[in-house]
């Protein structure tokens, strides 16, 4: 079995490790908030008081972390005991720019940094269920892949751009917070109207546009003809849901929605299909 590392005892990665430990592995963990990782050594971890300890002799090092700025500070304590060649695969939500940046530093200095962002929640890290994004050198995805396999229900290799993965983990974490604030908005108006949320809930089992459904229509949908559902009358429709909510609502987008909507209308684009308002091609 290997021997492994894995810092930053959050919900994701203290799943991880016991998950790892499960799997017969050797588990090294560290936190900065030393009790959080305390528990783990009951379950037969390693717990390391420092970076360098945690890593030192691992085949393979884990970082999740809350911000890039962790990021860089974990790794710079950790590389005087990092033996040479060792994958440091980072788990972390980070802004794509300082991946690229982090990736090509560390690499030009002989560290083999790897991005390798989740959609998964605590149950998921410790089930080795969800879904794991991987980007970077395709050596490194040749490698790396058997192992984590085996900590995720599926990985997705993006290619060779190193924050590729990044970009797509923070357009799916956009989506979730989109839709939360979207469902938070129609639970409002429901509230308004005097309709339950569970009644909105029920609706939505039977009838639940996907986010890729929409977006794929709404590829070209300027050019659509005829257009499905125009601008002016989808317009008209946040009008009504607008006016159901009232005054009292707190709303969060519908009223850039209807904004948005007007700007195009005002533009001459009434007549197109209302997803023209997501048209990349336009």
């Amino acid at each position: 079995m290997d021997r492994i590392a894995v810092l930053g005892m959050g919900l994701l990665g203290r799943g991880f490790a016991l998950n790892l430990l499960d799997k017969g592995h050797e588990v090294r963990v560290w936190n900065r908030t030393e009790s959080r990782a305390a528990s783990l050594g009951d379950a037969g971890a390693r717990v390391a008081t420092s970076p360098a300890e945690a890593v030192k002799g691992a085949e393979r090092v884990h970082l999740v972390l809350k911000a890039d700025d962790a990021v860089d500070a974990v790794i710079e304590a950790l590389r005087p005991s990092l033996a040479e060649g060792t994958p440091v695969v980072d788990h972390s939500t980070n802004l794509p720019r300082r991946v690229a940046e982090r990736h090509a530093r560390l690499r030009a200095e002989g560290l083999r940094y790897v991005h390798a962002p989740v959609f998964m929640g605590p149950q998921n890290s410790r089930e080795a269920t969800g879904l794991m994004l991987l980007s970077g050198p395709e050596e490194d995805e040749a490698i790396l892949r058997p192992a984590l396999e085996t900590m995720t229900g599926r990985v997705i290799y993006l290619g060779s751009e190193p924050d590729k993965a990044a970009k797509l983990k923070i357009t799916g974490n956009g989506m979730l917070v989109m839709l939360t604030a979207a469902m938070g908005d129609l639970f409002a108006m429901g509230a308004a109207s005097g309709v339950d949320h569970e009644e909105i809930l029920a609706l939505f089992e039977q009838f639940a546009p996907s986010a890729a459904g929409m977006g794929r229509r709404a590829v070209g949908a300027s050019r659509r003809d005829p257009p499905g559902f125009t601008m002016t009358m989808a317009r008209k429709d946040v009008g009504l849901m607008l006016e159901t909510a009232g005054e009292a609502s707190q709303l969060t987008l519908l009223p850039a929605v209807a904004a948005a909507m007007d700007r195009a209308i005002a533009e001459g684009r009434g007549e197109e299909d209302f997803t023209a308002l997501a048209d990349p091609t336009r």
